[in-house]
């Protein structure tokens, strides 16, 4: 199993972990884990920016490019995007992401 923190915030130092198999994305691993702060109101088909993440480093610089529709669907997240923002929907986990730590927006809308 993979294991993820996600915080409430950058300043977070508790955070909620969760496990999730490889293969899972990042988006139905927290709902499944019943996180609040991951809406995914599309389900992941990437036609909304509900499960805006920021994801922290080392782990942000180990994931792929984001493809041109998620950077586009980025803008009309409903918290500011930052340079580590990413669609929780379009990780999909593999067992180098075991301990990542990710930044929950304030609001998904």
């Amino acid at each position: 199993m993979i294991r993820i923190t996600l915080f409430n915030h950058a300043q977070d130092t508790q955070g909620t972990t969760i496990e999730a198999k490889p293969g899972h994305s990042l988006m139905k691993a927290a709902v499944s884990a019943d996180i609040d702060g991951v809406a995914a109101d599309c389900g992941g088909t990437l036609t909304c920016a509900t499960c805006h993440v920021m994801v922290r480093e080392p782990w942000l610089s180990q994931l792929p490019a984001m493809s041109d529709d998620e950077d586009g669907m980025l803008d009309f997240a409903a918290c500011t995007r930052q340079a580590n923002s990413r669609l929780s929907c379009q990780i999909t986990l593999t067992e180098a992401m075991d301990g990542m730590q990710v930044d929950l927006p304030a609001s998904q809308y």
